[in-house]
């Protein structure tokens, strides 16, 4: 049975795109090299989008791409080339300037309106309806009572899990300010995630029990998922288009479950466990519950993910009778029973714990760097990377 919801996953690269269609994405957004507010992710090229719309296409899912930065006047003509470029292979574009939706109109090409625009009531969701728009992303400052109203005068996307900006939706000035790397154009660096040091003009400091005052803890909508089931949203979103292919496979499995059947507190805790294992800066409510406090604050300049990955080496061969992968150890360890990782293109994320290695047609229970080995894994391709997982202790 066809689920009423639509499970949101981004996408920075192909890798991304493929685990997050294996890991059970209704739909998926990315961005291309342009006009996107996630510049610094390595993103598509137009060239690629006949190759994404066929991977997509093949298993129904729908493919929303971002053009929503802040335009200006001398980037009209190349939006509209894009856009004109663009049209056969997406379903919708995710926009927050005027220009974007006009040039959609004229294309007649469905628009989401991005949460850049802070949508937050009703007579703004009615403004954007009657321009053309066929969904908005609401503003992340709202309340699930909010979201239930505005839900009423069109179909409404959230965000349900990932970074959120300390910034009111997004927009903020600080990477301008500071470095000349605007936000509002996709360059921001993230200066707001770095610890703090606050002083006056006389050179006295004040003492913060967080020197992260600026960084917020990551949306995590989990343990209260059926409450957001009952918001009146239509599509859930994943944030992290900047993100790796192990969390996109990770978040969005957890949260395909948490669609498809309500959870019992054993599963939510279990699946808690499961997002603590990748990126993240704590968990939060954000705003769904009420007003964030103090509490909300991440304590971490980076991620407080429980494992990370270490790069090891490349496919050489991939056996399919036997079911064994050829690889080179360009560095680092293997050792039986690590837990491994292997990425690719096609291949998406594939998760294996090494239960079998051989050189030269002999058993053996480590291998070093420059090592030529064949592991007992499943399918995989050529030129696939493949990773040794680390557990950190945080």
């Amino acid at each position: 049975m066809k689920s009423k919801y639509e499970l949101l996953a981004p996408a920075g690269d192909f890798e991304c795109l493929t685990a997050g269609i294996n890991a059970g994405a209704n739909a998926i957004y990315f961005g291309l090299q342009e006009f996107n507010m996630r510049a610094r992710a390595k993103n598509f090229k137009i060239s690629d989008l006949p190759k994404i719309r066929k991977i997509t296409k093949e298993k129904n899912i729908k493919l929303y791409l971002t053009l929503n930065t802040i335009i200006y006047d001398n980037e009209i003509k190349r939006l509209e080339s894009l856009i004109k470029k663009v049209k056969p292979f997406i379903d919708a574009i995710i926009c927050s300037d005027i220009s974007v939706m006009q040039l959609c109109k004229k294309y007649k090409i469905p628009f989401h309106v991005s949460t850049q625009c802070s949508v937050s009531n009703k007579e703004t969701a009615l403004f954007y309806k009657k321009l053309g728009a066929s969904r908005i992303v609401l503003a992340r400052e709202l309340n699930l009572n909010q979201i239930r109203k505005i839900s009423k005068i069109i179909p409404v996307e959230i965000f349900i899990h990932g970074a959120m900006c300390v910034s009111v939706s997004g927009r903020c000035f600080l990477s301008q300010h500071m470095y000349n790397q605007s936000a509002n154009k996709g360059l921001c660096i993230q200066p707001c995630r770095r610890p703090y040091t606050v002083k006056d003009n006389e050179g006295n400091e004040l003492k913060v029990n967080n020197q992260f005052i600026f960084s917020a803890k990551d949306l995590c909508t989990l343990p209260f998922f059926e409450k957001i089931k009952k918001s009146g949203a239509i599509s859930f979103k994943i944030e992290g288009r900047n993100r790796e292919p192990e969390y996109i496979d990770t978040v969005v499995k957890v949260y395909r479950k948490a669609i498809d059947k309500k959870l019992s507190k054993q599963e939510i805790q279990q699946s808690m466990v499961e997002l603590e294992q990748v990126f993240n800066k704590g968990f939060s409510s954000g705003f769904y519950l009420g007003l964030p406090t103090s509490d909300d604050f991440s304590n971490v300049e980076n991620s407080n993910a429980k494992k990370s990955k270490q790069f090891i080496g490349k496919i050489l061969h991939y056996y399919d009778k036997i079911g064994v992968g050829l690889l080179k150890l360009n560095t680092g360890n293997l050792k039986i029973n690590d837990e491994i990782i292997i990425l690719g293109k096609t291949t998406g994320i594939v998760k294996a714990k090494i239960v079998s290695m051989e050189i030269d047609n002999k058993k053996i229970i480590r291998a070093i760097k420059g090592q030529i080995i064949g592991i007992k894994m499943p399918k995989c391709r050529k030129n696939d990377d493949l990773y040794k997982i680390i557990k950190r202790d945080n």
